[in-house]
């Protein structure tokens, strides 16, 4: 089965459901994901740069989940069945899918988490392996 990346923000709730072996969800689940609509920006040329569009577009969208008692922004990494991701029409988000399913642990690759609480920037957000949830869940709610 073909898989597609996709950017996920997360709150501390969905993390607490990874944990404890419950998929985030229900779906659809929205999420950033490279995009026919995103490649044709005409900025952006080759697919890591197409990535890292999305990846930014989950970023800005994860600062509106922080409100509610999480300090930090979360995004998570997830490969899904591209047979889940449906693609936008809307260009004003051109990453913005559609994922059909819950996302279960097994398909979480990574998680980005700001380094302060309160941080805004991408370039703010610490890389984590998904075997380091525990660490993640820790940081969410730290000031």
């Amino acid at each position: 089965m073909p898989l597609a990346r996709i950017y996920l923000p997360l709150t501390s709730a969905d993390l607490a459901d990874l944990a404890e072996g419950r998929p985030v969800g229900p779906a659809p689940l929205a999420a950033h994901a490279v995009t026919p609509l995103l490649g044709r920006t005409g900025l952006v040329v080759d697919e890591e740069e197409l990535e890292h569009a999305a990846w930014l577009a989950a970023t800005r969208e994860a600062s509106g989940l922080t409100q509610g008692g999480a300090v930090r922004r979360v995004i998570a990494a997830a490969d899904v069945d591209v047979a889940l991701v449906l693609h936008p029409t809307d260009p004003d988000v051109p990453s913005r899918v559609t994922v059909a399913a819950p996302i279960e642990r097994r398909r979480v690759v990574s998680f980005h988490i700001d380094e302060h609480a309160g941080d805004t920037e991408p370039t703010d957000l610490l890389w984590y392996d998904v075997t380091e949830l525990a660490d993640v869940r820790d940081l969410v709610d730290t000031p």
